[in-house]
Formats: C-alpha cells, structure tokens, sequence
C-alpha cells in the first residue's frame, strides 16, 4: 500500500511544472503562402471518435493567427535527436525566421491539410479546427485529427516533456498491467 508524503507549499505559477499533460510538440501551420514551426507543450487529448486534441496557442504567438485563419495545423511529435531545434524553435518566431531552413527541418506534404508535416519527426497528426469558442479568450484551440502518421521505429520513441523553466524530462520506465486492464479504447 502507498504511503503518505510530505509536502510543502509550492509556488502558484509553477504548478504547470507538474501537470504538463505529456510530450513537447512542433506544430507546423502555412497562411498566405508562409510556412512556420512553433514548439508547444500545452496540449490534451481531448475525445477519441472523432480524434480531438486541445492546443493552448498564446495570441501574442506568431503560429497563432496563421492556424486561426488556416483553421489547420500539423501536430509533430520530435524525438530527443531534434532538443536543439525544439528549443531554438521555441526561443524564435517566425516572423523574423524560417523555422524549417534555420533549423534544418524537412517540410513534406501532407495528405489533407495545407500544412507542412516535419519529415524528421517520429509522428504527424494533420489537423482541421473543430471548435474555436475558446480561441480569443484563452487561446484554446481544438482541433480534429484528419490523418495520422507515425514511424514503424521504434515502438516507444524518447520524447522530450517539459517542465519550466528550460527543464525537459524524459520518458522513464514503461509499466504494464494489461492483464487486468478491462476497458476498451
């Protein structure tokens, strides 16, 4: 049986440190012509049929007027081989670069968006809007997983998990209870 610990206080604005819901993504967007890369760690699954993904995209975000007017958008998943640009994605915009040269990035076509897909990354989910109700106040957008792509190789990537403050964490150990798991989805 689990036992109790001990706590402390912890600071408001840093809970996000702890609750991060799970891997650092590169969400590609084109509007007008222009591609860009914007890296993001704020996102959930959100329903399963349809595929539904919520993304926070801050207003004052270059990516986020692009994917309002495209209403589209590719959600890339990186692995550890692409921190280096992970992070100089994050620390740049797009209105002074291009992502995908600076960073060496591969932009491929997608299959039913505009949007180019990041030919480095491990997987691609190309994505229409579904629902913008929350888009001008909180910058919640929710997207529709149209079409899913993802490398045959490894089964169980390493990706990056952010914690603040310029802190990844990465996957640990893989636990199994499937025997008992009665729950289909």
């Amino acid at each position: 049986m689990a036992r109790s610990v001990r706590t402390q206080d912890f600071p408001l604005a840093q809970v996000r440190r702890w609750l991060e819901p799970g891997a650092v993504v590169l969400i590609s967007s084109r509007w007008q012509g222009r591609d860009n890369i914007m890296t993001a760690g704020w996102h959930t699954v959100m329903d399963f049929t349809p595929s539904l993904v919520g993304c926070v995209i801050a207003q004052g975000n270059h990516s986020h007027a692009m994917i309002r007017d495209s209403r589209q958008c590719v959600i890339n998943l990186p692995t550890t081989a692409l921190t280096e640009a992970v992070v100089g994605i994050g620390n740049s915009t797009g209105a002074e670069v291009d992502k995908f040269r600076t960073f060496g990035l591969t932009p491929a076509p997608a299959t039913r968006v505009e949007a180019p897909l990041i030919g480095e990354c491990h997987a691609q989910f190309e994505c229409v809007l579904h629902d913008d109700a929350l888009v001008a106040r909180y910058g919640f957008f929710v997207f529709e997983v149209v079409a899913a792509h993802v490398a045959v190789s490894p089964q169980r990537p390493e990706t990056l998990h952010y914690r603040g403050g310029g802190e990844f964490m990465l996957p640990g150990r893989y636990v199994s209870r499937k025997a008992k798991f009665t729950k289909v989805s």
